[in-house]
């Protein structure tokens, strides 16, 4: 199976099944000298973590991290940094009604048809628990961004219908509420619609914001490495991402070219813009004003409500999903996000260091 790495220079590959001994990440191309400790993953991975909340998935798992190579002396050594997370609450028989059945919404089918072979317990690679090696490389990301000046900061923007409008954004609210949402006031409600829908034995979906701040500009490369597409590129391959947009994104569309262009001006013998409905990017690279990106995740599968499907004998069945599931991934996604955002940036920080000869000259003069 290929297509289990992302990067050019800070580049990442994950590996593990959600029900084998482990997953984890290999990061190669990290700078030696950077301050890393397990304590700087782990907060990474707990935002994530299953079970801390009754809007989460019951599996308890610690998501312990083991830093097995790449440190030393608690600074990175420029060598591959691998990191292990140990699955200790693994319940394949959960899955045992569903070895010969196609779950709605799931891998099952194109897994099967295309490899000829499936791993049904929670899905394998295909299950959300792929994501850990994404969220560990992002913290090794965000120790190098945060070297640099540049912060990452996500957040659920919308549950279903309920959304935090911009006026109404309060980041520092996102921590003290469980869907991680930047208003007490509109988490509290979408907490009340995710309930309802538990009941009916149901789930939802939602909208995640990612904002970046202190990007210099010029980031990405003009052509097929835009600094939006390689953004697009690594959200949408979280599994539940159904949609990216940058900026105004789609809303652009209905707008007017004297509404959606961002006026430059002079501040402090910089060029600044007066609005940014670009999102922080122009012809592929960064603007160097905010980078903002939005994820629309859908609802999450595995529900127990009763659904129709077929199973691999082509018989028409119907199925009810047991087991422990998310009744919305948002929440745990924010993470995820927030990480594919810094590995990123952490990447075209790279790639942009040689971009010019002065650079170069820089180093080596």
């Amino acid at each position: 199976m290929s297509g289990s790495s992302f990067g050019k220079l800070f580049r990442i590959t994950t590996w593990g099944e959600s029900h084998g001994p482990g997953v984890g990440v290999v990061i190669d191309g990290c700078p030696a000298g950077i301050s890393l400790s397990t304590e700087d993953i782990q907060k990474f991975l707990d935002r994530r973590r299953p079970g801390q909340s009754k809007y989460t998935t019951k599996r308890n798992e610690s998501d312990c991290a083991e830093i097995l190579s790449g440190v030393f002396e608690g600074k990175t050594t420029g060598t591959p940094i691998s990191i292990l997370v140990r699955n200790q609450d693994q319940r394949s028989k959960d899955y045992g009604d569903i070895a010969v059945s196609y779950r709605p919404g799931h891998a099952d089918f194109p897994f099967k048809e295309k490899y000829g072979f499936r791993d049904y317990r929670g899905g394998g690679r295909s299950s959300g628990r792929e994501t850990i090696g994404r969220t560990a490389a992002g913290a090794v990301a965000v120790r190098l961004l945060n070297e640099l000046g540049i912060n990452v900061c996500a957040y659920t923007k919308a549950i279903g219908p309920f959304v935090v409008e911009d006026d109404d954004l309060m980041l520092s609210e996102i921590t003290e509420n469980s869907l991680y949402m930047p208003s007490n006031a509109v988490a509290q409600k979408a907490g009340e619609y995710v309930a309802s829908l538990m009941a009916e034995k149901d789930s939802c979906g939602g909208i995640v914001e990612c904002i970046a701040d202190g990007i210099p500009v010029g980031l990405g490369e003009p052509v097929f490495d835009k600094l939006d597409a390689l953004l697009a590129q690594g959200i949408m391959s979280i599994g539940a991402v159904k949609g990216v947009e940058i900026g105004d994104g789609f809303a652009a569309s209905s707008t007017v070219g004297s509404y959606n262009n961002d006026p430059f001006y002079m501040r402090d013998g910089n060029v600044c813009k007066k609005t940014n409905h670009s999102g922080g990017t122009l012809g592929g690279m960064s603007d160097g004003s905010r980078l903002l990106v939005r994820a629309a995740l859908k609802p999450t599968p595995s529900i127990s409500k009763t659904q129709h499907t077929v199973n691999e004998s082509g018989e028409d069945i119907d199925i009810s999903i047991h087991g422990r599931h998310d009744p919305v991934i948002v929440p745990r996604a924010v993470v995820v996000i927030e990480s594919m955002t810094a590995v990123t940036i952490a990447d075209l920080l790279l790639q942009n260091a040689v971009s010019k000869l002065n650079n170069i000259k820089k180093i080596y003069c």
